[in-house]
């Protein structure tokens, strides 16, 4: 951290004597307004749009042009005194308005809809979790009433294991 700024998302500090707090306080409140709880209805997007509305967001494509140049990657967010932007940071979280699904920003880049995780739990229950291993396809063809049964048995095996069917 300098001594103007917050580490994470470079939020103006105010100064001992400064003259003017309020525009300082004003500009990290418009700050925490665009970065706490964000919702973005555009993704991707490289030119302004030309009639944004005041709390509109979106997240700046690879190749911005006119008020967003040299921002790529960053939530633009309309406001009444014009564009503010917010870089992201690791871990990030913001609502996609326009799909209803979470985009998160990790190594550099935003994941939209991507779900990661150890397991997936619904109401108290694993759902889905690791990878098992692949079940074996039937060979042969002799016995065939032996081999389905064998193979219907292992998903069904596979299923329970997952949790998407009990046991």
């Amino acid at each position: 951290m300098n001594d103007f700024t917050t580490d994470r998302f470079a939020l103006p500090l105010l100064a001992a004597g400064q003259a003017g707090k309020e525009i300082t306080h004003n500009e990290a409140l418009v700050t925490i307004d665009l970065a706490l709880g964000a919702a973005v209805i555009g993704l991707g997007v490289d030119a302004p749009p030309a009639d944004p509305r005041p709390g509109d967001c979106w997240i700046v494509g690879p190749a911005p042009t006119g008020a967003w140049l040299g921002r790529a990657g960053a939530i633009a967010g309309w406001t009444t005194a014009g564009w503010r932007f917010v870089e992201p940071r690791e871990g990030m979280a913001v609502w996609n308005s326009f799909a209803s699904r979470t985009i998160t920003y990790h190594g550099g880049m935003w994941h939209d809809g991507d779900v990661s995780g150890a397991r997936l739990m619904i109401e108290g229950l694993p759902v889905v979790g690791p990878r098992g291993a692949a079940i074996a396809d039937p060979a042969g063809g002799a016995i065939a009433d032996a081999e389905a049964r064998g193979a219907i048995a292992g998903i069904l095996a596979a299923l329970r294991r997952h949790g998407l069917i009990a046991a």
